[in-house]
């Protein structure tokens, strides 16, 4: 079963998802939609709620939480290469391709950062393209802008 919880952080509406092992999703909203989530929250939702809060009051920059991260093979390399940027700091979608041995595979690095089950904790928002500018962000790179911003990167 999945259980439901929505944070919102300034004009940034999430909600999460999550069986009693594990984190699956978040996702993006409206205002309008995030109103309507019905919650049913468990102990691990209510533990990223908080570690999510502390990330925005910039009291965390790291998560401990159980992650389900169900894709190909290519996509877990990308998500835990992701995993590794340091807060504050950002990579390109190459230097990505290079550390999981792809060099060439930067167009397939964006789409394993689209196809992302846990922005912000799994940090995309960090990867930016190789001239140094803002591109494509499965939340909008009006979200991504706000993300980089509040870890005082952009």
């Amino acid at each position: 079963m999945l259980y439901a919880a929505k944070l919102q952080f300034q004009n940034l509406f999430l909600c999460l998802y999550a069986d009693d092992k594990f984190l699956h999703r978040i996702e993006f909203t409206e205002q309008s939609k995030f109103a309507l989530l019905q919650e049913k929250e468990n102990a691990l939702l209510a533990e990223a709620k908080k570690q999510l809060a502390e990330y925005f009051a910039h009291s965390r920059k790291n998560f401990t939480l159980p992650l389900c991260l169900e894709g190909t093979k290519f996509q877990q390399k990308v998500w835990r290469a992701l995993a590794e940027i340091p807060y504050g700091q950002v990579r390109s979608y190459k230097e990505i391709a290079e550390v999981v041995n792809s060099p060439h595979a930067f167009r397939p690095v964006g789409s394993a950062c689209n196809k992302n089950p846990l922005p912000i904790i799994i940090p995309c928002h960090r990867v930016i393209g190789t001239n140094g500018r803002l591109t494509g962000y499965a939340g909008g790179l009006d979200i991504k802008k706000l993300l980089l911003q509040h870890e005082e990167n952009f």
